[in-house]
Formats: structure tokens, C-alpha cells, sequence
């Protein structure tokens, strides 16, 4: 055979792998409101710059080969925003982008390539239905799908977080789709997506439930219920906009440090509203979000899990064009006391900012833990023990402030007094103790007189102030609330100048990333 007859086979085979499933069943992917797998590579990545690895894969099942190509698992390297990333994408027109003996053995060996040799971001476009049958059916083809292996690692289910892993839910991610997404560091789910174990199909024949997938695992489910999903988007598009957004704070892979990005103008005089914000009346609510807009660069704000453990923010952001990842109580919700959901969600950010070089600041303003018999069916002790050995276990810098107050043993779990800060402040309005001076008053002095009672009870508030704790030196210093933005540029400068540099010892990079 000729050079020309040969080239001229190959550019063949090339153009009817890249039709994916075909005409009709692209149609049918639009027909749904969806991208097919390529278009979403293409919305996703800078103008052509995907570089594939795979194409020319096929189902090793007699008489599928020029039925599934790539079977139905895309792989590649391209750029975002000029940064390389790994991509995965899930053709869903391609026998529902099921996995089989080897599809599988493309992800794994694709995951271990960006895992060991590339270490770049890895983002995952998820769309599949599970299991394909009857490839995946009988003892010895069970055996050559679970028992597979590159070196004796099976990166399918690891994620040792060397590097970003992000998934997106894009249409119905069953099984191993499911897996990859509570292994990532990053869900932003689809309205209209569903993410879990099994199809409406199969446990319907399997166990007689006749949930749909939205009722299973839509954005519902997981971003106000089990946590799994970190963002929601409206479509695709807004998406890939989110995946690109999130990007932006994070390093390439653990032995970097995070970009560091502009600081927008006007970003300093955001501080002077602070005052207007938080309420003299002690006993008033007020939205955390509005104090920590003050404080960071341009008021930009990527928050992580909003509607999961509300009364604890966990976003993203820049002081000074420093990446920072920080904890907040938020006493418009609960008053601020932490639940079991908090506690995951909290332990879930520390994973995530510790493996990647992200500095933590936490600003304290809560009553305590969420106590009952609600929370201990939820194992709220548990929940406090697994959080604290968490934070004990982060070595990135943490720098903690205590806004208002902050009573017993969530002191410890939000970084406070015992929970071995770096650098630990107070402002002035800020109150420490084992428990709310009000309520510690009325259990000890509750008989008295109601004016001898009062005397004591402002004797408690007045025992709980920073001041003797920064005279024991438990406090490194009180701050006016207006230098609140100056004072952690200057200790991210300091952290920015240590030997170090900031850069973790990511003694967390095991830690199980969902709980």
C-alpha cells in the first residue's frame, strides 16, 4: 500500500471516530438541551488547543470495534486561560458513555499519567450510565474490570490530591461517574444533572424504587442535602465558567503556590464600612458575607458549598492578590453555631486549601456547637473530634480573628485559642469563654436577686472581653476593625517572606475527600 493510500485510510478512520456516535445520536444529545462531548472540549479549552490521547480506542466486545469510538471516554491535554489541564469527558453518544473493560483501562491509565508525570489540573466532564452490559456481565468479565490495574495502583477510585481534580455534572452521572465525582476536590453540578450510584433503570429492577434521577441525586440533593456538589450552575456554559473561576485560585499541582492575581482599585476603601455592618447590639444578628466583602480584594468572592452548613462560610478569595481560603461563622443562620453538615463542610475546605498552598483565615462569631438529641444521632461529638484532628493536621499558614464571640469547644475547632494558630487577633468587640456570659450567669447566679443578678452578669461580660487574654499573651494583639484588611496583608507578606513560603507539608492529601 501506497504512502498516499495509507495517509488517506488513516484521515478515514480519524474523521469516523470523531463523529462520535453519529449524526442521530448527536441530535439526540441536542435535543436534550446538551453539548455533545467535543463541543463541551471546545467551549471549555482555549481555540484549539486540545491535544487528544485515545481516539482510535474501541470496545474490545466482538463486533463493537467500529461502534464505539474512543469508546465513549475522550482524553486530552489542552490549555485554559493559557495553564495546561487534563480533561475527560464522557461521550454520551457513544452506548451512554458506559464503562467497560477498555474504557476503564483509558481512564486508569490516563488518571495515572496526569497523576505521576504530567501533574496538571484534572477536570472531568461527566455524563454516563454506569456499567455496559452485557460486556461487564459474568465472572470472568467482572474479574477483568474490577481486577485491572497499572503497577498495582488504582487511580479510579484515588485522588491523592498531587493536583486540582475537578468534576461537573452534566447530564445523568451513574457508577463510576458517581465515584469520580465524590473523589474530586471540585463538583459544580448542572441544574438537571443527577449524580449517583445507580440509574432510575436498574434500581427499579433491583430494588423496586421508582425515584427519577433528579429525585436521586439532582443539584437539590447535593448542594443542601448530602454536600457533594460545591457549585451549582444554570447551564453549561455558566459551568465552564465556574470550572475556569475556580481555577483561578488554584496552583497547577501541591508543589506550587497558587496564582497570585490584581488587586482591583478601591479595594481598601471597602474597610471603612465595616463598623456600619456589625451591630453594637450584642444580641443582633448580621450577614457574614458583608464583613469579609469588606475585607477582600474588590469584594470577589468564591464561595464553596452556600447552601450546605449555611451557618458556616467557606470561600475563596484574594487579600492583596494573595489566594486565601477562609472560614467564617455566620450568625444570620443559627446564630452561628456550627451543625454536623458545617463540620464536614469545614473539614472538607481545610483538605482542600491545605493540599494546594492555600493560607486559611477564620473569623470567629459563634455561640458554640450545635448540641441535642438531633445532633447526637448525627454523631456531633464524632464530627468535632474528626474536625479538630483535621485542622491539627493543616500546616499551611492559619491566621484566626475573633469578631464577636466564641464560647467552649468551638474556640478550638475555628482555629481560636488551642487550636494552634499562627497569628491570632481579636477586635475589641470580641468575647471568649467556656459559654455565653448570659447564659453561664443565669446557671450560676439564676436565684439571685434580679439587681444583684445583673451585677454579676456584667461582671461575667466584662470577664469575657480580649483584653485579659491578651494580657496572658493567648492573644498576639487587639485590632481597631477598620485595619482588619491591612493587618493580614501585612501577615500574608510575612508568610509570603517565610523560608517556606507557605507551602504545606499536605499531611492531608489523604484525608477521604466526602464524609
Amino acid at each position: 500500500m501506497r504512502f498516499k493510500e495509507i495517509l488517506e485510510q488513516l484521515e478515514e478512520k480519524r474523521r469516523q471516530f470523531l463523529q462520535m456516535g453519529g449524526p442521530e445520536k448527536v441530535q439526540r444529545q441536542h435535543a436534550r438541551g446538551r453539548l455533545t462531548a467535543r463541543e463541551r472540549i471546545e467551549k471549555l479549552l482555549d481555540e484549539g488547543s486540545f491535544m487528544e490521547m485515545g481516539l482510535f480506542a474501541h470496545s474490545d466486545f466482538p463486533g463493537m470495534e467500529d461502534k464505539t469510538p474512543a469508546d465513549s471516554l475522550i482524553c486530552g491535554y489542552g490549555l485554559i486561560n493559557g495553564r495546561r489541564v487534563a480533561v475527560i469527558a464522557n461521550d454520551f453518544t457513544v452506548l451512554a458513555s458506559t464503562n467497560a473493560k477498555v474504557n476503564l483501562k483509558k481512564l486508569l491509565a490516563f488518571k495515572k499519567q496526569v497523576k505521576e508525570d504530567v501533574q496538571v489540573p484534572l477536570i472531568f466532564l461527566g455524563e454516563a450510565g454506569g456499567a455496559r452490559m452485557p460486556d461487564c456481565q459474568g465472572s470472568r468479565e467482572v474479574c477483568d474490570l474490577t481486577g485491572y490495574n497499572l503497577d498495582g495502583l488504582r487511580p479510579e477510585y484515588t485522588h491523592f490530591r498531587k493536583q486540582p481534580f475537578i468534576f461537573a455534572a452534566l447530564g445523568e452521572c451513574y457508577g463510576v461517574a458517581d465515584f469520580q465525582a465524590n473523589l474530586a476536590d471540585f463538583v459544580v453540578q448542572v441544574k438537571g444533572s443527577a449524580i449517583s450510584v445507580s440509574g432510575p433503570r436498574a434500581l427499579g429492577r433491583a430494588i423496586g424504587q421508582t425515584y427519577s434521577g433528579e429525585e436521586m441525586g439532582g443539584w437539590e440533593v447535593h448542594s443542601k442535602i448530602t454536600g457533594i456538589a460545591d457549585r451549582v450552575a444554570e447551564n453549561e456554559e455558566d459551568c465552564f465558567r465556574i470550572i475556569r473561576e475556580y481555577l483561578d485560585y488554584m496552583p497547577g499541582n501541591n508543589s506550587e503556590l497558587p496564582p497570585v492575581g490584581g488587586v482591583p482599585e478601591g479595594s481598601e476603601e471597602r474597610m471603612a464600612r465595616i463598623l456600619d455592618i456589625l451591630p453594637e447590639n450584642r444580641k443582633r444578628v448580621y450577614d457574614m458575607h458583608r464583613i469579609v466583602e469588606c475585607i477582600v480584594d474588590g469584594g470577589n468572592c468564591f464561595e464553596l458549598k452556600p447552601d450546605f452548613g449555611a451557618m458556616l462560610i467557606t470561600t475563596l478569595a484574594r487579600i492583596n492578590g494573595e489566594a486565601v481560603g477562609i472560614i467564617a461563622n455566620n450568625p444570620i443562620v443559627n446564630m452561628g453555631a456550627t451543625d454536623t453538615d458545617a463540620l464536614d463542610k469545614m473539614m472538607s475546605f481545610l483538605c482542600l486549601c491545605d493540599s494546594y498552598n492555600i493560607p486559611l483565615v477564620f473569623l470567629h462569631d459563634t455561640p458554640g456547637h450545635m448540641v441535642g438529641r438531633e445532633a447526637e444521632i448525627k454523631r456531633v461529638g464524632a464530627r468535632v473530634v474528626n474536625a479538630l484532628q483535621c485542622l491539627f493536621q493543616v500546616t499551611v499558614p492559619k491566621i484566626a480573628i475573633i469578631v464577636r464571640k466564641t464560647f467552649g469547644q468551638v474556640t478550638v475547632n475555628m482555629c481560636g485559642m488551642g487550636g494552634s494558630p499562627d497569628f491570632l487577633a481579636a477586635w475589641p468587640t470580641a468575647e471568649i469563654g467556656f459559654m455565653d456570659p448570659l447564659i453561664a450567669a443565669d446557671v450560676v447566679y439564676g436565684n439571685l436577686p434580679e439587681d444583684e443578678r445583673k451585677k454579676e452578669v456584667d461582671k461575667m461580660i466584662g470577664d469575657s472581653s480580649p483584653y485579659p487574654a491578651a494580657g496572658a499573651y493567648y492573644l498576639q494583639d487587639i485590632i481597631d476593625p477598620r485595619e482588619t484588611r491591612n493587618y493580614l496583608c501585612r501577615v500574608l507578606g510575612i508568610v509570603r517572606d517565610s523560608r517556606d513560603r507557605g507551602l504545606s507539608r499536605h499531611y492531608l492529601a489523604n484525608w477521604p475527600t466526602k464524609f
